[in-house]
């Protein structure tokens, strides 16, 4: 009876995906122990904090792998405007597309955030009633930006009184009825500013 020949294992190499490097696999396998550890929170934040991480990875794959990214004076700065009333929108819309920012209107703090996730890095602008439709509310969006796209100015705005300490100490408070000169003071401001460096 001859005895079978076995061969010897085969090195650990990318065979079964060619082309992708060990670490890559390894940022995606460590991405799905955040989602597992993630799970903890409410499930909408939750999958905001999943959504911004993997257009990181993204973003960091492209940087080293892909194409040199297009000059930042190519890429138009964007003003979120974040109103429930369909004519106060328009208006603050309206306004703002007199300066040299991209304006993009949205209802909800959610569709704030959708916008945020997929063009963040060329937000320079939030301008966000308190009151809005959708679960969450001007300040809730208000503390998101604060905390994960620091570098947008995020100005809010209500016709109620507001206590300071509901606010993020970066944002700036325009009472409503509000002016028009105040609108474009801020959103000069913003377009002032640099644009985030690319990392």
């Amino acid at each position: 009876m001859k005895k079978q020949k076995t061969s010897a294992p085969l090195p650990l190499t990318d065979t079964l995906s060619p082309g992708i490097p060990l670490d890559q696999i390894g940022q995606t396998l460590a991405s799905f122990y955040d989602e597992l550890v993630s799970e903890g929170v409410p499930e909408h934040l939750a999958a905001l904090v999943r959504r911004v991480r993997q257009t990181e990875h993204i973003t960091t794959a492209q940087e080293t792998t892909g194409p040199a990214p297009a000059p930042a004076s190519e890429v138009p700065r964007v003003a979120l405007v974040v109103e429930d009333d369909p004519e106060v929108r328009a208006l603050a819309e309206t306004l703002l597309e007199e300066t040299e920012l991209e304006v993009v209107g949205c209802d909800s703090a959610e569709a704030a955030l959708s916008v945020l996730q997929a063009r963040g890095g060329d937000v320079a602008l939030v301008f966000a009633d308190v009151r809005l439709a959708g679960e969450m509310d001007g300040l809730q969006l208000a503390r998101a930006v604060a905390t994960l796209w620091p570098r947008a100015r995020l100005v809010v705005t209500s016709g109620h009184g507001l206590e300071r300490p509901e606010l993020p100490s970066e944002a700036v408070f325009i009472a409503k009825p509000w002016r028009a000169l105040d609108v474009l003071v801020e959103a000069e401001r913003a377009a002032a500013e640099p644009a985030p460096p690319v990392l």
